[in-house]
Parts: C-alpha cells; sequence; structure tokens
C-alpha cells in the first residue's frame, strides 16, 4: 500500500504541503479534494490524511487518526531489525541497493569504503541527501512501516566500532559475512534455523542481525579475518559469483524470508 511520509510536525492534525512533495501528491497521484490518502507521520504513526482544498502550489490536508490500521490481510509479526553493512560500489550501483534496502524494510544502511571497493570516501554530504531522498521515496512507493536511516561512509575502522558499539548495546547482536568463498560448511538456514528455534517467540524489537556484503572485488583477507574476529559468521549465496547489488538484495531476502515464515520452518 503506497504511503506518504510526512516530515514536520503537523500543527493541530493539518497539514500543508508544497513543492515536490505537492507534485507528486497532486499530479502523480492525482489527489483531489475530499479524498484521502495514507500517511505516516516522524513518530511512526500511521493516520489517514483528508485532501481539504488544493490550489496552484498547495495542498491542504486534515489527519485523522482513527481507522487508518495497516491493511490485516497480513499476519502481525515482530521481526528483529536487519542492518546492511555495505562496502561501496559505483553511484548508480549504491543508489539502487538503498532503494531496494528501503523497499525491504531495513533498519539501516552502513556504507563502508572496503579494500577492493573502487569508490573512495568523500567529504560531500550530496550522497548522502541523495540517499535520503531515494529511501523516501521508496517507503511512499511500498509502504514500508520501518523507518529506514543511513549513515555517512565510514572506513573499515568505523564499520568496527559501530559494529562493537551495536554489540555492547544489543548483546543478541548477530553478524552475517557473505562471501564468495565457503569458508563454513554451515548452512544459512542451518544457523538462522537455529537461531529462529530458540527464540521464534521470544523476538525483540531491539534484537539486530547485521548483513555484510563486500565490494565488487569482495572482502580481502585481512578483512575477511577481522569479521570473523569479531564475531560474524561467513556464508555463500548459492553457487555462483554475484554482482554487489544483487548479493545485497539476495542476503536480505533470504534472511527476511526466513524470519517471516520462521513458524512454518521445522528445525531438527
Amino acid at each position: 500500500m503506497k504511503q506518504f511520509i510526512i516530515t514536520g510536525d503537523p500543527a493541530d492534525d493539518q497539514v500543508r504541503i508544497e513543492g515536490s512533495d505537492y507534485k507528486y501528491l497532486v499530479h502523480v497521484r492525482r489527489l483531489a479534494a475530499g479524498e484521502f490518502f495514507p500517511a505516516v507521520l516522524p513518530d511512526g504513526t500511521m493516520v489517514n490524511v483528508k485532501v481539504q482544498s488544493i490550489d496552484r502550489h498547495t495542498l491542504v490536508g486534515r489527519i485523522f487518526r482513527d481507522g487508518a490500521d495497516r491493511a490485516k490481510t497480513l499476519p502481525a509479526r515482530t521481526l528483529p531489525s536487519i542492518i546492511l553493512y555495505q562496502a561501496l560500489p559505483k553511484n548508480e550501483k549504491m543508489d539502487l541497493i538503498v532503494r531496494q534496502a528501503a523497499e525491504s524494510a531495513l533498519t539501516g544502511i552502513v556504507p563502508f569504503a572496503a579494500e577492493y571497493s573502487m569508490v573512495k570516501i568523500t567529504n560531500s554530504g550530496h550522497k548522502l541527501l541523495r540517499w535520503e531522498r531515494i529511501i523516501r521515496e521508496a517507503r511512499q512507493q511500498s509502504g514500508s512501516p520501518v523507518t529506514t536511516t543511513i549513515q555517512k561512509p565510514v572506513s573499515i575502522d568505523g564499520l568496527f566500532e559501530h559494529w562493537n558499539q551495536l554489540t555492547i548495546q544489543q548483546p543478541g547482536t548477530i553478524g552475517l559475512l557473505f562471501h564468495h568463498l565457503p569458508l563454513e560448511n554451515e548452512s544459512l538456514h542451518g544457523y538462522l534455523g537455529k537461531i529462529i528455534a530458540q527464540r521464534s517467540d521470544n523476538f525483540q524489537s531491539d534484537d539486530t542481525i547485521v548483513i555484510a556484503i563486500g565490494p565488487e572485488g569482495g572482502f580481502s583477507p585481512d578483512e575477511t579475518e577481522r569479521f570473523l574476529t569479531a564475531g560474524f559468521r561467513p556464508f555463500i549465496l548459492g553457487d555462483t559469483i554475484l554482482r554487489t547489488e544483487t548479493a545485497a538484495l539476495y542476503a536480505q531476502a533470504v534472511v527476511r524470508i526466513l524470519l517471516w515464515e520462521r513458524n512454518s520452518w521445522e528445525v531438527k
């Protein structure tokens, strides 16, 4: 279900929408006065907004908080947060990865410069602003209820600082390293299946799974060793070598499906 993300705090349950958001609602969604559309407030609350008036530049709407529950055709799930550690690829590939991560309801993206990354860290904030805009557009299109955040790109040292802080705050955090070489015999299904069996009725909203994806050239031996020493478990994605943007989508899809359908899996 498409949704509109309200960025500012509405005053007296009224919103005024202008600029590119106005064009999206009026010219793309073709809303008219008297119609309703689903929206998400900055605190994550789902609401309905009734279009009260539209002039050449401004749409004015009224917020209604009742009757805005998400469709009940899907069963309720408490899923762990999923964070993507993504080695920096070329710009257009990173844009695609960011969009797909937001559509897949990931909670966070941490871009980092790996040893074999073709793109290095810059001080420009334009990329971050573009990625944040892509996330908002993807959430509006997909209807994702999850607020996906993205950080400024970090070095490999900065990445492990993020990991260390995360594991201190959330000791049960799970790290998954997706590598192009089989470093372990255990399957992802077998590993996650055991954890799912232990936590299937006790997943908490602050449980976190981190997915680490390398650049086009993969992780270097030194980087791989650092991930393993930090507690990541290594896995491969089938018997082919995937592009980094394909691997990112493949990995998060596999993990989400295993978690979403956990009640139907039988672990022996």
